[in-house]
């Protein structure tokens, strides 16, 4: 075979292990966003990956250290940091949203609600002018607010503003499941519906299975409420032993997600989606598993849920419904 051949079948298989033309943003140069991109890049999820930041340098900087690992690990993805310069994020297919408040002990997400808003608003105002056919991945805090409001300052149907949370609070079950069970965390299935804060986020027990046999089966009582105790306080627990808020996981996260509306994955993830009547609720936004595709949130899936999970999940609703109703006031999006 001749080298110009090998040359051929080279590029061949480089063009079809990116997906040609997709465009990625991430507003945020921080630990997560900076996590997110990195692993967006090392798997190929895109071609062009935008790392965006408000303020000068850090993006630059930490775009720059992603690429000069590439000539080590081998991956084509570019990855550009950019301050300020919103036309540099035009006409991508997706928006991560992972600019915010730093967590930090004793300071709640609830608690970060306005200042939050604040920035989302000055953000994604500006983005949808670029990219207003994007499908928008949420991750500020807190999470399920910010989703509904990106949805009401963007004006995007319901099925292209995703909120990251839930997910996130899926993997850490999983994790401490596994951990309880001495398992592969690959084996274990289970999943977070509700809020992503430690008073809304309600963890799925009846539904959580190793190989298929119901956690219920394997674990006493007792360990199973110390599994949803953990996971309800993962953020915290983490937080304290870090001094900040985790990165590692949620850019996994972030990632995984992203590569299912990119790939057309059609996997089911709990996510924060605008419900019109989906368990009982309307107009929030809330955690609940969805099939994630090329077309964002392709359906919401309805799970029947017993009078307990109900209960939780109607608490949290409620908890979640409080701070958006300050948000409509602030921003009259009732008027």
């Amino acid at each position: 075979m001749s080298f110009n051949s090998l040359l051929l079948i080279s590029l061949i298989i480089l063009c079809q292990s990116i997906v040609k033309g997709a465009k990625i943003t991430i507003v945020g140069a921080g630990n997560v966003g900076a996590s997110t991109a990195n692993y967006l890049a090392l798997n190929e999820v895109a071609s062009e990956i935008v790392l965006f930041n408000r303020r000068e340098g850090k993006a630059e900087g930490k775009a720059m250290d992603i690429m000069q690992a590439s000539y080590i690990l081998g991956f084509s993805s570019i990855v550009t940091g950019v301050s300020g310069d919103y036309t540099c994020t035009a006409n991508s297919d997706v928006v991560v949203i992972a600019s915010g408040v730093s967590g930090k002990s004793g300071l709640t997400r609830e608690e970060l609600l306005e200042i939050s808003a604040g920035i989302v608003k000055s953000l994604v105002e500006k983005l949808i002018l670029y990219s207003p056919n994007a499908i928008f991945v949420i991750v500020s805090n807190p999470v399920d607010e910010m989703t509904k409001l990106t949805l009401k300052l963007t004006g995007l149907p319901k099925n292209k503003v995703i909120g990251m949370g839930n997910f996130l609070d899926s993997n850490r079950f999983k994790y401490y499941l596994a951990e309880a069970l001495k398992a592969n965390p690959k084996d274990i299935q289970g999943l977070v519906i509700g809020g992503h804060g430690d008073k809304t986020m309600v963890p799925l027990i009846r539904y959580a299975t190793y190989k298929w046999i119901p956690i219920s089966d394997l674990l006493p009582q007792s360990i199973i409420e110390e599994v949803v105790k953990a996971t309800v306080l993962g953020g915290t627990t983490l937080i304290k032993l870090l001094g900040t808020s985790a990165w590692m996981a949620p850019g996994a996260s972030i990632y995984y997600l992203v590569d299912s509306i990119i790939n057309d994955k059609k996997r089911l993830i709990s996510c924060s989606v605008y419900l019109e009547g989906e368990y009982g609720w309307k107009d929030i936004a809330i955690g609940v598993p969805v099939i994630i595709g090329k077309n964002g949130i392709e359906k919401i899936v309805n799970l029947e849920l017993n009078e307990e999970e109900k209960a939780l999940f109607d608490k949290a609703a409620k908890n979640v419904k409080q701070n958006d109703d300050i948000l409509d006031k602030i921003f009259q999006f009732n008027k």
